[in-house]
């Protein structure tokens, strides 16, 4: 299985890739989401490390059943061959209606194929009133065009 774009990445494939992996996401489509990763992929999420489609569709299910109206915005942040970083912010709301917004930097490894073996996410969640959320297209779904991505004032 081939899931262009394929490595070498150049400027413009590794922010498409980030792309699709953010619209993957923003899916909250767990079996979307992990077709784009080897059968074998590593993750570190946070304190949890595991391997595995399988596991990823179980960790992303409950990650999604505590986070509610999940909205994510990637950007590219470097690349280089067949590794890729980014950074993002995702907003959220637990079952009480107590918003957050995650901040965080992933580190992708990808495979000749365009598959993400290895997936290292660090993240950090602050608590925001509802009126200071910033992401409010309809989800779940892809963040539409005109809405920019994080641009040079992340915080």
């Amino acid at each position: 299985m081939s899931r262009p774009p394929l490595p070498p990445f150049t400027r413009e494939t590794a922010a498409q890739k980030a792309r699709m992996a953010e619209d993957a996401w923003n899916s909250r489509d767990p079996v979307r989401v992990a077709g784009a990763y080897t059968e074998d992929s590593r993750w570190r999420n946070r304190s949890e490390v595991f391997g595995g489609r399988e596991a990823i569709v179980a960790f992303l299910t409950r990650k999604w059943e505590k986070e509610l109206e999940y909205r994510l915005i990637k950007d590219l942040w470097a690349f280089d061959n067949n590794r890729i970083a980014v950074r993002f912010q995702y907003e959220w709301h637990d079952a009480d209606g107590n918003w957050f917004r995650s901040y965080g930097n992933e580190q992708w490894e990808f495979d000749e194929h365009g598959l993400m073996r290895r997936r290292e996410a660090s993240i950090n969640d602050i608590a925001i009133s509802e009126k200071d959320r910033r992401f409010h297209w309809p989800a779940p779904g892809p963040r539409p065009a005109d809405v920019p991505g994080l641009g040079q004032e992340p915080f």
